[in-house]
């Protein structure tokens, strides 16, 4: 292991130090929380101070990492503590597969064994960090080469780097087509409850100098009844065998929308999103969330309330989004149309 410093996510090797970016108060405010312990991380991603599938499941590992160097604990309070972290975002499967990479490597019949260290631990979550900023990489490639010059995309919560620790995911797509000198123009969802498009995507994109628009989320209809938006592009935090997907609660009915008005629809994640033990998206187990975050809104402005504090809410953080009208899923390992993902393809992929 060693030092680095990502966007949203930095440790110092020296004095053992993590800390994330402290997403809830972005755009206005960069704060940096200190992960001192797991139960800082766990409560940082249940909070969404960190978000975004990939880089929850970095946090984690690197929280584990941390904790092991610094306490040298035994192999059952490292297997209770792998679980807790697991648990903080049911949804977003890289969490379990980070876990799963770190710990049960070296585990056999719930012992660890003889090589495991804290160094080893170390080699294992910069590998994860590695391929996070490999795969990235190989997405935004893979999905630039479909954006035509001239088209209007619009996006749906945060898939950029605030999100991982490389280009991003549907973002990181959008960065390489600018990148190209393709001339693209982005709308952004502002994507309620928790408005990560309207905090975070533009919060990139003004970065990076991508002309982009902010629209409520019931705009999306108008804008491509009009024929002002040529391409859709999502993220996800958990795939199927046969496709389906969840994402941030929305993307549903964008795909609807989307697919109704003859818009290719994507969705761009790495492969380690994929679940096998997904069969389809009623299998992926839905997060619901605290009901103040329909009942008004928080920021570094504070908490508003518009609504009566008595008031019932329904507040999913995800929906799923079934593979029948996704034009394509967008892996770091290439492009795969609908016909593919109906016929497993990436059951067979995730199997090599």
């Amino acid at each position: 292991m060693k030092s680095f410093e990502f966007l949203s996510i930095r440790y110092n090797f020296e004095n053992n130090k993590l800390e994330i970016l402290d997403q809830r108060k972005l755009p206005d405010i960069e704060e940096w929380l200190v992960c001192s312990k797991p139960s800082d991380t766990i409560v940082y991603i249940k909070q969404l101070s960190v978000r975004g599938a990939p880089l929850i499941g970095i946090a984690a590992s690197m929280s584990l990492y941390q904790y092991v160097r610094a306490e040298n604990p035994n192999v059952d309070q490292i297997i209770h503590v792998s679980k807790e972290l697991r648990e903080a975002r049911p949804t977003a499967v890289n969490l379990m597969y980070a876990m799963d990479e770190m710990i049960q490597v070296h585990l056999v019949e719930d012992h660890l064994t003889r090589d495991f260290s804290h160094e080893n631990l170390g080699k294992l979550a910069w590998k994860i960090i590695d391929q996070e900023v490999q795969m990235c990489d190989q997405m935004s490639k893979w999905g630039a080469t479909l954006i035509q010059n001239g088209e209007n995309i619009l996006t749906h919560c945060n898939t950029g780097s605030v999100a991982t620790v490389g280009m991003g995911t549907a973002l990181g797509v959008i960065r390489e087509a600018h990148k190209q000198g393709k001339n693209i123009h982005v709308y952004v969802d502002e994507t309620r409850p928790l408005l990560q498009g309207g905090r975070l995507t533009t919060y990139e994109l003004q970065r990076e100098g991508i002309p982009y628009t902010l629209i409520c989320d019931n705009m999306a209809a108008t804008l491509m009844r009009d024929g002002k938006i040529q391409r859709v592009l999502v993220g996800a935090d958990r795939i199927a065998q046969n496709g389906d997907f969840a994402n941030k609660i929305g993307t549903y009915s964008v795909a609807v929308l989307a697919h109704f008005h003859n818009i290719p629809f994507h969705c761009v994640a790495p492969l380690s999103t994929v679940d096998l033990n997904c069969q389809s998206g009623k299998d992926i187990p839905i997060e619901e969330r605290n009901p103040q975050e329909v009942q008004g809104a928080s920021g570094a402005f504070g908490q508003v309330r518009w609504a009566p504090k008595e008031s019932k809410t329904f507040n999913p953080a995800f929906d799923v989004t079934p593979n029948n009208i996704i034009t394509s899923i967008i892996l770091d390992s290439g492009i795969y149309n609908q016909e593919q993902l109906k016929s497993l393809e990436l059951l067979k992929l995730k199997k090599k």
